[in-house]
């Protein structure tokens, strides 16, 4: 199943309380692609805009993980889309330092031709307009429209924003984000509400992302938890939503099919790649994973979150 990726590629300053670094290797379609790339779909590929700064070992990285980057522009003169970042202690708040959009400003996706008719359709945050350029591009309807976004659209481009939702049959967002676009403070209503903002043809499928503590799954009229994996230590939680997508999508593409207890599975396998994100700086922690990591943790996972039910439970008495 091929899979095609839309969003920004980036070189960040990130400040922690124990440590900084600059040119961290960035960007919403850095994270999701390569975390998807451990899931091997038959083709991967990426879609994006940076200057001719971006680095050799940047390009090195996507082609170690067999990433397709002929849909990348290279801006002669031009310099990649830069965030500058400083977290707090508790490593849930931050601060934006600065953001260069650079040539991202003038962005416009083109998609190559051999890549204008993906299974599976990932469209980062970028502004809602060009979501839709994107999907406007393709020669027929993936099987599944993968949708993230952010408050700036929500507040700033609502109306776009939710034309493009009615072209996705599926939707990440965030807590904060999922009570912006709803206006409640009930995540399971936002999940509910958010559906419907979808198009109407099934699967419809919400992730709200709670941070360290887990996601919430809304499918069809299901509803499934899933826990954060349990970090001691957290170094960097830049890109791990963006990883959680690109392991989310990456094992959905991997099965080729689209169901409740597929979906669920590919819950924790974002979880799992998101958690490999936050234990070092950059996209340093999904850089060179193995299979066995991942399934080590995925299994850890299904064991931290299940228990036996005794007979009598079982039962109406």
């Amino acid at each position: 199943m091929s899979l095609l990726v839309v969003g920004s590629l980036a070189l960040d300053i990130i400040e922690t309380p124990f440590a900084t670094i600059e040119q961290a290797l960035g960007g919403s379609a850095t994270f999701i692609s390569l975390a998807a790339s451990y899931f091997s779909p038959d083709k991967l590929g990426v879609v994006g805009v940076v200057g001719d700064d971006f680095p050799e070992r940047a390009w090195d990285i996507f082609r170690t993980r067999s990433i397709d980057t002929s849909g990348i522009e290279v801006v002669k003169g031009g310099k990649t889309f830069s965030w500058h970042g400083k977290y707090h202690y508790d490593m849930n708040n931050r601060d934006t330092i600065a953001t260069n959009l650079n040539v991202f400003a003038d962005f416009k996706p083109r998609i190559p031709e051999h890549f204008r008719s993906p299974d599976f359709l990932v469209l980062g945050n970028i502004q809602p307009d060009l979501q839709r350029e994107v999907i406007e591009q393709l020669t027929r309807r993936p099987r599944l429209v993968l949708l993230d976004t952010m408050n700036f659209w929500i507040t700033g481009a609502r109306e776009s924003l939710e034309r493009t939702l009615k072209l996705s049959n599926a939707l990440v967002v965030n807590d904060s984000e999922a009570r912006l676009l709803v206006d409640s403070p009930s995540l399971i209503v936002c999940g509910r509400k958010l559906q419907e903002m979808l198009a109407s043809e099934k699967p419809r499928i919400v992730v709200i992302k709670k941070g360290e503590h887990g996601s919430l799954l809304f499918y069809n009229e299901h509803i499934f938890s899933a826990p954060a994996y349990p970090l001691e230590e957290i170094f960097d939680p830049t890109g791990a939503g963006d990883t959680f997508m690109g392991g989310f999508i990456g094992y959905m593409a991997r099965r080729g099919e689209i169901n409740y207890d597929i979906v669920k599975r590919a819950m924790i396998y974002g979880t799992v790649l998101a958690s490999f994100c936050c234990g070092k700086f950059s996209t340093e922690g999904i850089e060179d994973l193995t299979m066995q990591r991942i399934y080590d943790r995925f299994l850890a996972i299904h064991v931290l979150s299940s228990f036996d039910l005794e007979e009598s439970e079982l039962t109406d008495e």
